[in-house]
């Protein structure tokens, strides 16, 4: 399969200097950068693609080969997600990623200064619904509390109208280093906290933290064929990024309360079914409950207990399209209770009825004592 023009790639012209290269790699690795597309596997794809151009452009000598013969040039050279890394000969391509890297984790890279935008962290709420729910589709309104850029100070953390002034500790690198003999320990700098400046009117409202807690009411759009396990994810409602950095994303994991009739498995519904006596053994005609209101289900005569039926396109539709599931209902047999004297003397005068015919009416519980018989005599000496 050939390659892209690493220019097109990139969206930028053969003109182009490093500064706006650099830049335009920048503004794609964030965007398809795989752990801020974690379900879509294309965005990982174009991640490789734009790293994987970048670290050519981005070195003189392998541009200048690129420019000339094209991707012959620097086949082999180019070194991607593969055993070789991102090619270390790649100029300024590892100080590039640990920039990406500090602003999609809000984690220290090298070329990432102490007051550089940091994501807000991903937040999750464990959200519980009704089996109907999952199955039609619903919409809940959750409260979520998190920590959001302040609205007074727009994350600055001064109070607007005044200024902050470099950390005199750390001298505005956000780090000391403290040495002792031969050893040498860099640590967050205990007066800024590693921001590298300190403020001097801190805002009103956030203290001088550049966020504040807050509790957000949202709107939650559950699909139809959820099941538990399933995540929704929110873009942007988790917790408000720091210096200006974007916020992160709330995850909302869906379970499905226990229901009083219906087991679900997967796009099957599963419930059980009480027959009586007379429905088992003549057979009969039973309304029996789905989601979408009740079915009559027909029992043929001598249905033993625990027999399954199966009601076709009755379960549910997977959330992520298909056919629907089926109802599977097994009948349990139920035995009759607070019988009369005339009802007893009813049972047991069928009872004699059946008394002396053998295997004719009962060839289940005629082979289950064969069985028993032949177990005990195999264990004669």
């Amino acid at each position: 399969m050939s390659k892209r023009d690493y220019y097109e790639v990139l969206g930028v012209d053969r003109s182009t200097d490093q500064k706006e290269i650099k830049k335009a790699y920048r503004r794609l690795a964030q965007k398809y950068h795989p752990d801020r597309n974690p379900d879509d596997d294309g965005a990982a794809a174009k991640f490789r693609e734009v790293s994987e151009a970048y670290e050519v452009l981005s070195d003189q000598e392998k541009r200048a080969a690129y420019d000339q013969f094209g991707h012959a040039g620097v086949d082999g050279q180019a070194g991607g997600f593969g055993a070789g890394g991102f090619g270390a000969g790649a100029g300024g391509f590892s100080d590039i990623f640990g920039d990406v890297f500090g602003d999609i984790f809000g984690a220290g890279g090298r070329g990432r200064g102490p007051n550089s935008a940091a994501r807000g962290a991903d937040l999750r709420y464990n959200l519980e619904i009704e089996l109907e729910e999952a199955v039609a589709g619903t919409s809940v309104d959750i409260r979520i509390p998190r920590l959001a850029e302040c609205g007074h100070c727009h994350g600055d953390g001064a109070e607007p109208g005044t200024k902050k002034r470099s950390c005199p500790t750390c001298n505005g690198m956000g780090q000391v280093r403290m040495q002792q003999g031969f050893f040498a320990v860099q640590q967050t700098c205990p007066s800024c906290h590693g921001r590298g400046e300190v403020v001097e009117t801190p805002c009103v409202q956030c203290h001088g933290e550049g966020r504040v807690r807050e509790t957000r009411t949202l709107s939650v759009k559950i699909p139809a064929g959820v099941d538990s396990g399933d995540r929704i994810r929110l873009n942007g409602e988790g917790e408000g990024g720091v210096n200006g950095g974007p916020s992160g994303d709330l995850y909302v994991q869906i379970a499905i309360k226990p229901h009083p009739i219906f087991e679900r498995d997967g796009r099957d519904l599963y419930c059980e079914v009480p027959i009586n006596f007379v429905d088992a053994t003549l057979g009969g005609e039973l309304e029996v409950p789905t989601l979408e209101g009740r079915v009559k289900l027909k029992i043929p005569p001598e249905t033993q207990t625990g027999k399954q039926f199966r009601l076709r396109g009755k379960g549910v539709k997977p959330v992520r399209g298909g056919v629907p599931g089926d109802l599977m209902c097994k009948v349990v047999l139920e035995t009759p209770v607070n019988l009369n004297e005339s009802q007893k003397e009813l049972l047991r005068a069928f009872q004699e009825s059946l008394d002396g015919t053998g295997t004719k009416h009962s060839p289940r519980k005629s082979g289950w004592f064969d069985g028993v018989k032949k177990f005990f005599e195999d264990m004669r000496p």
